[in-house]
C-alpha cells in the first residue's frame, strides 16, 4: 500500500465532503480506518492521520499565503 498516495486520496475526499471533515477532526482514526477500508495496525493508521494532517495544514498555509500575497499586490 502507498501510505502517501492514499493519504492524498483521503485528504482530496476531506477537503470536498464537510461532513466527513468534521468526522476527521472528531474521530480522525476511524475516519481514516473507514476511508481505507482495511484494517490496519494502529500504528500505521497513526501515521497515515498524521500524514493527511500535516497535508491539509500545508494546503491551508498555502492558501492562506496567497490570500495574503494577493492583499499586498504579490499575485
Amino acid at each position: 500500500m502507498d501510505i502517501k498516495a492514499k493519504a492524498d486520496e483521503i485528504v482530496g475526499k476531506i477537503k470536498t465532503d464537510k461532513t466527513l471533515a468534521s468526522k476527521f477532526k472528531t474521530d480522525p482514526i476511524s475516519t481514516v480506518e473507514g476511508l481505507l477500508g482495511v484494517d490496519l495496525p494502529d500504528d500505521i493508521t497513526k501515521k497515515v492521520v498524521d500524514l493527511v494532517k500535516t497535508k491539509l495544514t500545508a494546503e491551508q498555509l498555502g492558501d492562506i499565503a496567497g490570500k495574503l500575497g494577493s492583499l499586498f499586490g504579490k499575485n
